[in-house]
């Protein structure tokens, strides 16, 4: 390489060579591979898959546990069990031996409608209850322990069926009536409500587990439940207090009250009965 040229035309000079002790790069030797000996192998071939993977096994048992269908399975062992319960225990003995002498007043009341409630969950038929109601407590009593009872039983089921059985349901809706009935309940969840507590030919459980598979929201079932459910409720308990005395005025009253919301309901059923043929 030339150093540099004069203007006046010199020669050039070169630069003396570089030797090669100047540009000497220190190389490291490269590290020795790991040698694995026949006694580390079997070490190594023992270690389980699910380490390589925390959790697997917990992970797909909890999914099986979580899926719809084993949530219905758990809902359908709940409601059989309750059912056995009551076959079991007998809780219609009481109106033959009488309610606990140590409770009264709003303390019994308020036990009654929380056993109210769960027997309403495990197919107890309603008017039995609210005849038990009267004839326990008498009207006033009899009617605010009913009501409660009828809420509460009805807020229980409809929380096991949200839960336990609407993601296993629905996908079962594929009749022309069963969506139609579905998107009744969906779409007017309160106005349905209302007319099936109304009318006494469908079953309590019946109308709590179906609103419980649609998209019926909590407050209109709750309120639908409480505000329909008051003047078959208050019938039967009335009739309950007063089946002593089956030609009094407000056992009549009574009978009267029973029949009627069954006609209207009916009534209006056969009225709405074209929006479940809808497709």
């Amino acid at each position: 390489m030339l150093d540099a040229t004069t203007r006046s035309g010199g020669t050039a000079t070169a630069s003396p060579r570089a030797t090669g002790t100047d540009f000497v790069i220190p190389l490291l030797a490269p590290a020795p591979l790991p040698v694995i000996t026949p006694a580390a192998a079997p070490v190594i071939a023992r270690v389980p898959s699910s380490a390589a993977a925390p959790g697997g096994l917990a992970a797909r048992c909890r999914r099986v546990l979580l899926s719809p269908w084993s949530r219905l399975a758990l809902l359908v062992v709940l409601l059989a069990a309750a059912a056995a319960s009551v076959l079991l225990f007998e809780p219609q003995k009481l109106l033959a031996d009488g309610w606990p002498p140590q409770l009264g007043g709003a303390s019994a009341a308020a036990l009654f409608a929380v056993a109210y409630g769960l027997c309403t969950v495990a197919f107890v038929p309603r008017p039995l209850l609210n005849l038990a109601a009267g004839a326990l407590f008498g009207s006033q009593w009899g009617v605010g322990a009913a009501l409660t009872g009828t809420v509460l039983g009805a807020g229980i089921a409809f929380g096991l069926g949200r839960v336990l059985g609407q993601d296993a349901l629905r996908p079962l809706l594929r009749g022309r009536l069963l969506k139609a009935a579905d998107g009744q309940l969906s779409r007017h969840g309160l106005r349905s409500m209302l007319a099936a507590r109304l009318f006494p030919g469908v079953p309590f459980w019946a109308a709590n587990y179906c609103a419980a598979v649609s998209r019926m929201t909590w407050p209109s079932f709750l309120v639908a439940t409480a505000l329909g459910s008051i003047p078959n409720t208050a019938a039967y308990v009335v009739a309950g207090a007063r089946a002593s005395s089956p030609t009094s005025p407000a056992f009549l009253i009574a009978m009267v009250c029973i029949a009627l919301p069954a006609l209207v309901g009916a009534a209006v059923a056969w009225r709405k009965r074209h929006h479940l043929r809808r497709p």
